[in-house]
């Protein structure tokens, strides 16, 4: 008699909510995971891609060394990753990159949010409230009084997540100047 064939499931087709959730820095190990979903952030993203050449994005060969660089250099900033706990597996499901910053307004630290993502098979499950509401208590563990967050004018939908988390806007656009080095 035949056994029937499993059936291999994607980790992104479990079904926890943001309950199941652990956030955290991310580490050397988690680093790969970390890789992948900004890299298809900053790839797939319309409304990045619209700024990408202001920014002078260099593409993934730059965000690998910006992964770098935050390992090397943990006191300028992180990736803030979310992972999914299905059994014992951890999946990443969730990435925004923290810099640390001194505000003259505050007299105090405060963080700099930017390529805040949550994989799309785990959009709407409150993944991306429940990471930045941890980065919140982690950030105020640390000292840091605000954060601060660009988001495209366009992205109604990420003005909206924002201002749920109680974000306000500044009526201010951020503006980027190339240097040479």
């Amino acid at each position: 008699m035949r056994q029937p064939s499993r059936v291999q499931r994607s980790p992104f087709a479990a079904s926890p909510t943001a309950a199941a959730l652990e956030c955290a820095p991310m580490s050397a190990a988690t680093r790969g995971e970390a890789l992948a979903l900004l890299r298809t952030f900053l790839a797939a993203d319309a409304h990045y891609r619209a700024s990408a050449a202001a920014y002078g994005d260099g593409g993934s060969a730059a965000l690998e060394r910006a992964l770098d660089l935050f390992l090397a250099r943990p006191g300028i900033g992180f990736v803030w990753l979310a992972r999914a706990i299905t059994g014992t597996a951890r999946v990443a499901v969730g990435a925004c990159v923290v810099c640390r910053a001194i505000s003259t307004s505050r007299g105090a630290l405060v963080a700099k949010l930017d390529d805040v993502t949550v994989h799309p098979e785990w959009q709407g499950r409150g993944v991306g409230g429940r990471m930045l509401a941890d980065l919140a208590t982690f950030l105020r563990r640390e000292g840091m009084t605000r954060i601060d967050c660009g988001c495209h004018r366009a992205n109604a939908g990420a003005w909206r997540f924002y201002e749920r988390l109680g974000f306000r806007p500044l009526d201010e656009e951020r503006l980027a100047l190339l240097l040479s080095v």
